[in-house]
């Protein structure tokens, strides 16, 4: 366990010391930078630093350093500040140089004035990102694999000053009782229910994001604004806090839904709500203007007990945001990691034990689709997707699935995505209901009165599982909205990419987002495959049947799942000069023998297919085995769909 130092409880104290031993040399921000670079590689130190995505911010001491995992939903204008300002004392004229780095207010002592007119000032420039945490997150990423944190925070409450009376009303979990709970819902509601009537405070157990934010919605009321303050979390129920991240450098390197983990210092200053009603109090602006100005200033300067500050001092952004895997993972970023040594080594001990894993998950959700396995296949080729290029505008590795052949109004579709919830790190399940299209904002859009992005549906983080779940939909007449909304919806499968309007205009944003589409029949949306499930056993008690399934899967083999499908998403694929040859007569022989059935987009299809198969077997090139089994897994699901259509006529 290492020591608590300063660094972690009094980071200003640090940045002081360096600040006075190399003043006036500029380089002070550059040491402040490689000091916590150091000191967070020293013995597993990050696992230390509080976490505001699962403490609550009333729980944490203000001015100490924090980290924070999170989505950049929005991109402020930048701002400028006192870098470097200086104090004196108007009785004996002393004066101090200071450093407003890190700083949302300028500090002098009781007997000091800040020098406006000083030579010293120096003003400088910082980047604010409005941050939230990463939508769509599963239960199980967001537990802490350290509970010796906690241990750290129970010990250190003496020295913690809560804003607010907050006292923990359960003890913290194991990991496994964790998994026990995500995969037992029934328990966990027991449980939450028992606390309510008074029962054992031991056994209490609520979910995981409830404590880091006290509201349980999108609205929170704030006590110096006339209405409730709006989180702008995408996701319709998020909970979690959102934080104004001041960004000092390399901002430029950083874009909207980005998903970042920063290092820096937590400030929950009260006077900044006293400084920001002082300022809208003041205003001289004529009416109209003052009301703009007054929406901007309430959301670009929100209370700081409900929205805090991070002034970063370190930050990156996160290839994936799966906790059992390492974070740094491809070459590029590798050469920057202290532990590319073990890096290397997880990823070839786990790549050794590929094919019993890649079987049992095979087996694992064949149960799922009630024991269809050409289902289960391509549902696994689906998992391991990624957009992993853009040619002009296609993006390359796309592999939007339409699984038809759901029961109509069933909770089949709801129970898969369960499953899928348990297996990747993000997910969302959109019910595509007449009213969800009609009253629901997919598209993000420019606020231009508060000067922000109001966010939508559809503002997701790179390999977020998307599962739209069209057996939901019944008859019904789709307004300017709904159609809006579905016109999104299937520019996102077929360009990746969400046109975001600006009101004058509309500006593309580029995404990677898996979509599976459960459905009755042929989706109305576009697909790039589809799957028609074709049961072998009909559970008499779906709900039962699928609870049975998750409980019968240990958490240990879980987690094999779920580094399977984030990891294979990573590894880079190429295909030979030869093979490519050999693919290319394969396929002009296939068009000779079916000159009318066999297109282009079959060809790319099984190319898809076969890049797919080769990754969940860990093979980074493709082989003429490998080849071979694409061209049959091809085969048997148009030949399923050929059959379906023959039964009831439906077009394919």
């Amino acid at each position: 366990m290492p020591c608590v130092a300063d660094w972690l409880n009094n980071p200003f104290s640090i940045v002081q010391g360096i600040f006075a031993q190399n003043v006036p040399n500029s380089d002070w921000e550059k040491k402040v930078t490689e000091y916590f670079k150091e000191k967070l590689k020293e013995n597993n130190a990050t696992n230390w630093v509080p976490s505001l995505n699962d403490v609550p911010v009333h729980y944490l001491k203000p001015n100490s350093l924090v980290k924070f995992r999170c989505m950049v939903q929005d991109m402020f204008d930048p701002e400028f500040y006192m870098g470097v300002y200086e104090t004196v004392d108007p009785n004996t004229n002393a004066r101090v140089l200071h450093f407003g780095k890190y700083r949302d207010v300028a500090e002098c002592g009781p007997q000091q004035e800040i020098d406006l007119n000083s030579s010293q000032t120096v003003t400088l420039e910082r980047q604010t990102f409005y941050c939230v945490p990463v939508p769509g997150e599963s239960a199980w990423s967001v537990v802490v694999l350290n509970p010796q944190f906690y241990a750290y925070i129970s010990a250190s409450q003496a020295r913690v000053s809560p804003s607010t009376s907050y006292t923990p009303s359960r003890h913290k979990r194991s990991y496994e009782e964790d998994e026990d709970m995500d995969l037992h819902p029934s328990k966990q509601k027991e449980q939450h229910m028992g606390n309510s009537s008074g029962g054992d405070m031991h056994g209490c157990v609520e979910p995981k994001r409830l404590e880091t934010e006290a509201s349980a919605g999108h609205h929170l009321i704030s006590p110096n604004c006339s209405r409730p303050l709006d989180l702008n979390f995408p996701l319709p129920g998020e909970k979690g806090p959102a934080c104004l991240v001041k960004v000092y450098e390399s901002w430029d390197s950083f874009k909207v839904n980005d998903v970042l983990e920063v290092y820096g210092i937590l400030s929950v200053d009260p006077v900044l709500s006293i400084v920001n009603n002082e300022e809208r109090d003041n205003s001289a602006l004529d009416p109209m203007e003052c009301m703009d100005a007054a929406e901007e200033q309430r959301v670009h300067s929100p209370p700081a007990s409900l929205v805090p500050r991070i002034h970063v001092i370190l930050a990156q952004k996160l290839q994936h945001i799966n906790p059992l895997l390492p974070a740094c993972l491809n070459e590029e970023e590798s050469k920057t990691c202290e532990y590319l040594n073990l890096t290397s080594l997880f990823v070839s001990n786990f790549m050794s034990e590929l094919s019993p894993v890649r079987a049992e998950l095979l087996g694992f959700l064949t149960h799922a689709l009630l024991g269809d396995s050409l289902a289960a296949e391509y549902l696994i080729l689906h998992l391991i997707s990624t957009v992993y290029a853009r040619r002009d505008v296609l993006p390359l590795g796309k592999f939007t699935v339409n699984l038809s052949g759901c029961p109509r109004n069933s909770i089949f579709t709801e129970h898969i995505y369960r499953i899928i919830q348990q297996l990747v790190p993000a997910s969302y399940r959109l019910q595509m209901t007449i009213e969800n299209m009609n009253h629901s904002r997919f598209i993000p859009r420019k606020d231009y009165a508060a000067n922000r992005l109001v966010s939508g549906v559809l503002q997701l983080a790179s390999n977020t599982s998307l599962v739209v779940d069209e057996t939901q939909l019944q008859q019904g007449q789709l307004d300017k909205t709904g159609v809006h909304n579905v016109t999104a919806l299937g520019n996102l499968i077929t360009w990746q990419k969400v046109d975001y309007d600006f009101n004058y205009h509309q500006m593309e944003f580029p995404c990677n987002i898996n979509v599976l589409i459960t459905s009755e029949g042929r989706s109305l949306l576009p697909s790039d495959c589809q799957v028609h499930l074709q049961p072998q056993i009909i559970p008499p008690n779906m709900e039962e049947y699928m609870n049975s399934l998750l409980t019968a899967v240990l958490p240990s083999v879980l987690n094999k799942f779920r580094i399977y499908l984030s990891l294979l998403r990573l590894l880079d694929y190429s295909i030979s000069d030869e093979v490519t040859k050999a693919v290319e007569e394969d396929f002009v022989e296939m068009r000779k023998n079916d000159p009318e059935s066999i297109t282009a987009d079959d060809l790319h299809r099984t190319l898809l297919v076969a890049r797919f198969l080769s990754l969940s077997a860990g093979q980074t090139t493709l082989s003429r085995e490998r080849w071979l089994r694409a061209k049959q897994l091809e085969a048997l699901r148009k030949a399923r769909l050929q059959q379906q259509k023959c039964v009831n006529g439906n077009e394919l």
